[in-house]
């Protein structure tokens, strides 16, 4: 049985290894199967095709369609949403017009005080107030600091007319006047310093310490720190001076120790050392609201921005169901009239349309506004080996005078009198090393004067600071000549070598805060708001009010750093002096793209978004979206969100809404700062306005939109000009 069992299997296994064959005509039959089958296919794939198609033209007509039709809907408002945009704007004219005033009050102010202080803007007064203090003789070093402190006051002043006067309201001649005084002023209050230190050496035998023999002088003001060693005993031995009082010091050489010379450290709170900057001037042929330096960029601007409304109004015949394009008539107005928006709406010839945008702009924007957005076409000047270039670094904490001076002949008493011996060129420097040894000698027997000095206390250094020295004969800042700096944060003293003793400041990288990390910008109240702006460094917080700032809070890291500005009100201009000589600089110049990686903004429609975010910065949070990088350079991108609930600080969770605007056109985007990937694509049931306080009214509350109307000019403006300074869209 069991091998029948085996026979059986092998011949099934025979019987199924053998291939069925088929028929000619069977063959046949399959292959045409199976073609009908490919062209069903195929045809079934072309008809879904051509639907996919068909759906895919439908659904582009459709968007295209309602494109159009939101630009018509866009385009028949245009007009209105403008007038009344005009209207709001006026408050940045009325605000000019009051800081206009106010200056002319000051000037009558200070003439009905007669209080003896000279008035620096008139010529006459500033040089007779010269020439008398020219003419005292023998001030003590006090009676010459208690004097300094109105020439600062005077120099200041006059600064601040140089800064805060719009360029068309200063005439050339005035402002070579204003910069004269200054620096006559500057350079008499160094002069009456050496004199007073002369006769404070003169008496330096009177006033030796009992112990060393040596005379040891220190005055401290708030504005200067003297320190004066005068070497009496000539001991060689004695080569290292410290200052008990304060943390200066020096470690002279030999030779130094056995002359007759005095060591002085003058530190000056203030740079009376660099050169002025240039004040920027409008040329005659410009109108009064234009800047020489931005005029070309916003014509070019606007003529771009025309162009591109000249071919959104072009639609082709057989798409587009608008026959005509609606035109634009923007008449003469008188300063009175309440029939705006009548104006408007007019019809005129297309050639005319364009210019409504020019005139908004051209009547509503002060000269110091566009001043602010003045951008160099060109590169500075090329630089010296060591050369500090005053664009890229910044001096901080003022300058200390260190010198090496030849001492007086001393006063001698004589029969119950005190002869003294006065030379008459006065206070000579030691020469030091002297200019005809050589090098090698140098070296040797004159080494380089070993310097601690103590940092102002008010200045923040990011990273060590660098020391510069001043060069007399190119009238620059140098670093060659220092060696062997040290600097000891948390004791605030630096230690350097000088090969000779000379004006020295501490620089710092003027953008070392640029480009800012984030910015947010969110009311407080009706006429305050709070900007945040966050570099790699610090988070620093300004709060702005009617006509004023306030440095609010530094957070450096996670530490709040107590700086003391803090809580101080301000002018705009003044308070960004002071922030940027305290080293919290983070106001780009016209320079600044030089130096610092910026994501460049149309100068046009930068301006126009900050005037519109401080139209509505007492209702509305404004803040930093990174897509603001990836949407070129004629719009912007930014966060909004109401925002009525003053006591709410920070703001807990903001319903944010990511707005674009391109200076013509707002819309609300599609994506949220948590997309992949970036679009411009408009939000869904959203349409676009021409000006973004009309897109934010869109989808605002009426409560908002009210509350807008309360803020005073000056709120404004303050908040216009700082958001101008800092150019949180250009440099974050």
């Amino acid at each position: 049985m069991l091998i029948a069992f085996f026979l059986n299997v092998v011949a099934f296994m025979k019987t199924g290894n053998k291939k069925k064959k088929f028929s000619k005509a069977e063959r046949l039959k399959q292959l045409q199967e199976e073609e009908e089958k490919r062209l069903k296919e195929e045809e079934e794939a072309r008809v879904k095709s051509e639907k996919e198609e068909l759906a895919r033209l439908e659904i582009e007509r459709i968007e295209k369609e309602k494109w159009q039709q939101l630009e018509a809907k866009d385009l028949g408002r245009k007009n209105e949403e403008l007038g009344e945009l005009y209207l709001l704007e006026n408050c940045f004219s009325e605000a000019e017009k009051i800081k206009r005033e106010h200056r002319l009050h000051s000037q009558w102010t200070h003439y009905i005080q007669c209080d003896g202080s000279p008035d620096p803007s008139i010529a006459q007064e500033i040089n007779t107030f010269i020439s008398l203090w020219k003419e005292e003789k023998n001030e003590t070093f006090e009676e010459v600091i208690a004097k300094s402190k109105l020439v600062l006051y005077l120099i200041d002043k006059l600064k601040l007319i140089l800064l805060e006067t719009p360029s068309n309201d200063l005439q050339e001649k005035s402002i070579v006047q204003y910069q004269g005084s200054i620096v006559e002023l500057q350079e008499l209050l160094h002069h009456k310093f050496n004199i007073a230190t002369e006769l404070l050496l003169r008496q330096a035998s009177t006033l030796a310490d009992l112990d060393t023999g040596d005379m040891e002088k220190v005055i401290r003001d708030e504005n200067i720190t003297l320190y004066v060693w005068a070497n009496l005993k000539k001991n060689p031995r004695h080569r290292s001076i410290r200052c008990n009082e304060m943390q200066i010091g020096f470690e002279i050489p030999r030779i130094l120790a056995s002359s007759d010379i005095a060591l002085r450290l003058l530190h000056t709170h203030y740079d009376h050392v660099t050169p002025l900057r240039p004040v920027p001037t409008v040329l005659k042929d410009l109108t009064p609201t234009e800047s020489p330096s931005v005029q070309e960029e916003v014509s070019t601007a606007q003529s771009a921005i025309s162009k591109e409304l000249q071919e959104e109004d072009k639609q082709p015949e057989n798409e587009s169901n608008l026959d005509q394009e609606e035109e634009i008539k923007s008449e003469e107005q008188d300063d009175d009239t309440v029939e705006v928006h009548a104006n408007f709406v007019e019809e005129e010839p297309e050639s005319t349309k364009d210019d409504l945008e020019m005139k908004v702009l051209n009547e509503t924007i002060p000269t110091a506004q566009l001043l602010l957005l003045e951008n160099a076409s060109e590169r500075l000047r090329e630089f010296e080996d060591d050369e500090v270039d005053v664009c890229q670094f910044t001096t901080l904490g003022g300058v200390y005078h260190l010198d090496i001076l030849e001492l007086p002949p001393q006063c001698k008493p004589m029969k119950g009198w005190m002869m003294m011996e006065i030379l008459k060129d006065g206070l000579q420097k030691f020469i030091y090393p002297p200019a005809t040894t050589e090098d090698s000698e140098t070296e040797n027997v004159f080494p380089p004067i070993e310097v601690m000095l103590e940092v102002h206390e008010n200045v923040i250094f990011f990273e060590n600071p660098m020391v510069a020295r001043w060069d007399a004969e190119g009238k620059h800042w140098k670093t060659d000549g220092i060696s062997n700096v040290a600097y000891k944060s948390e004791e605030r003293v630096i230690t350097f070598s000088l090969d000779t003793l000379g004006p020295v400041t501490l620089i710092q990288d003027t953008h070392i805060n640029m480009p800012y990390q984030a910015w947010e910008l969110r009311p407080l109240d009706v006429n305050k708001v709070l900007l945040t702006v966050t570099t790699v460094f610090a988070e620093i917080q300004i709060q702005i009010k009617e006509g004023l700032c306030m440095l609010a809070s530094v957070k450096i890291g996670d530490k709040n750093h107590l700086s003391m500005l803090e809580g101080k009100w301000m002018t705009p201009i003044y308070f960004i002096i002071t922030l940027q000589e305290a080293g919290l600089n983070i106001f780009p110049t016209e320079y600044s793209h030089f130096y610092v990686a910026t994501n460049y903004k149309d100068p046009l429609v930068e301006m126009k978004v900050y005037r519109q975010m401080a139209l509505l910065s007492s209702a509305f949070a404004f803040g930093w979206s990174k897509w603001n990088m990836q949407c070129g350079s004629e719009k912007v991108i930014f966060k909004v969100s109401e925002h009525l609930n003053q006591e709410e600080i920070p703001i807990q969770n903001p319903n944010w809404t990511l707005l674009m605007f391109s200076g013509n056109r707002a819309q609300r985007l599609k994506i949220d700062e948590d997309s992949e990937a970036f679009s411009e694509a408009l939000k869904e049931e959203t349409e676009f306005h021409s000006t973004l306080y009309h897109m934010i009214k869109d989808f605002a509350s009426q409560e908002a939109m009210e509350k807008i109307k309360g803020p005073d000019y000056q709120f404004i403006d303050s908040v216009c000009h700082m958001l101008l300074c800092i150019r949180i869209l250009s440099y974050s």
